[in-house]
């Protein structure tokens, strides 16, 4: 049976973002601000289907996914892109790999103790974030 992702997490460090942002090709202004979040996520997972809310005080964003099935991801609210998205399972690991305009993107999460990590990838930028169950 793989891990349980639910829960609510709270972000409480970020390596790289500015970097992760800049290849999406995000404005100065917007990763200025963004920066200065601190997001918390609420992940759903019912087997393997799965919803996962991020939201902080300056936006927030929803996707909606069952593991293995191929959708459209409308990126609105981050960086306006729509890209065709699948996330499967590499052992306890949640892995996406999304196809559009970037090369290289998509994210990993997985859970260590209480911690949830997530590694964001676009082009040659990778951005690590770690999140602790609130």
């Amino acid at each position: 049976m793989p891990v349980d992702f639910s829960g609510t997490w709270n972000l409480v460090c970020s390596d790289n973002f500015e970097g992760y942002m800049l290849a999406l090709g995000i404005d100065f202004a917007t990763r200025k601000i963004a920066k200065r979040l601190k997001p918390q996520k609420v992940i759903e997972q019912e087997g393997d289907s799965f919803s996962i809310q991020t939201t902080s005080a300056f936006r927030s964003y929803f996707v909606q996914f069952k593991i293995g099935e191929e959708f459209e991801e409308d990126n609105k609210g981050l960086d306006h892109r729509k890209c065709k998205t699948v996330v499967t399972w590499d052992n306890d690991k949640l892995v996406c790999v999304q196809t559009g305009d970037k090369k290289n993107r998509g994210w990993t999460h997985w859970i260590e103790g209480d911690q949830l990590y997530l590694e964001l990838c676009c082009e040659e930028q990778v951005c690590t974030q770690i999140y602790k169950r609130a």
